[in-house]
């Protein structure tokens, strides 16, 4: 079964595209953008295990940078 989750994320001011790059690095990611509005980010992960998707999350939470994130997984 495929999992997959959209990361909303909320950056400090002027490090939009530094956290994006820290975020594309992260194994499963597979595509995310700057965009303009109430979040600053938004990346797709899409992996196989809800597990694996869930630590990816919490690494992705944990980027310098990153203040707020807000998850939505898609239903299989």
């Amino acid at each position: 079964m495929v999992f997959s989750a959209y990361i909303l994320g909320v950056s400090q001011m002027g490090k939009e595209k530094e956290v994006l790059e820290k975020c594309l690095k992260v194994k499963d990611v597979v595509e995310g953008t700057v965009v303009f509005g109430e979040y600053d980010i938004i990346v797709k992960i899409v992996t196989n295990d809800m597990k694996d998707l869930s630590r990816r999350v919490e690494e992705i939470r944990h980027i310098d940078g990153l203040l707020r994130t807000t998850t939505l997984v898609s239903m299989p």
